[in-house]
């Protein structure tokens, strides 16, 4: 048993890539600005055990990804976007949503926070160079069956 993160985050990728709104898909925080458009880049950020979904035999986990999209804050018509970012996070979501457990590699998304902190999106701004990004930050809990086996 074990948590297979290369399938997972490749599966959470791929929602992004056949979104159409990402100029690039990264599986990695970016150190250096990603450049115009928009850019989705995911990471690991937390893992842990779940008590209330374990048993004794087996330990169920919470793998935490944090998405980001970022698009220069700076883009024309500004005014745009916002309701833009906005845009691209509701596409992520829905597609999250619907590919609930990920091809049937994780118990589930754990969309309304069962287990900790749900599917959620934070708006701000994240300077990265000489560029100013406004960012949309997506918690992203995936919830694992069996992940480590218990032994007396």
């Amino acid at each position: 048993m074990t948590i297979d993160s290369i399938e997972i985050r490749g599966r959470v990728t791929s929602h992004a890539q056949a979104a159409g709104w990402f100029g690039q898909v990264l599986k990695r925080e970016p150190v250096s600005a990603p450049g115009s458009g928009f850019t989705y880049a995911v990471w690991v950020s937390d893992l842990s055990p779940v008590p209330a979904s374990s048993g004794l035999a087996s330990t169920t986990a919470r793998l935490e990804l944090t998405g980001r999209i970022y698009v220069p804050a700076d883009t024309e018509p500004m005014d745009d976007v916002d309701d833009q970012l906005v845009g691209a996070t509701d596409v992520l979501m829905t597609a999250y949503s619907g590919g609930f457990t990920l091809g049937g590699n994780v118990r589930c998304i754990d969309l309304l926070g069962a287990y900790g902190a749900a599917l959620r999106a934070r708006y701000g701004y994240l300077p990265i160079d000489s560029t100013t990004y406004r960012i949309a930050t997506m918690t992203i809990p995936i919830i694992v069956n069996n992940a480590w086996t218990q032994e007396a």
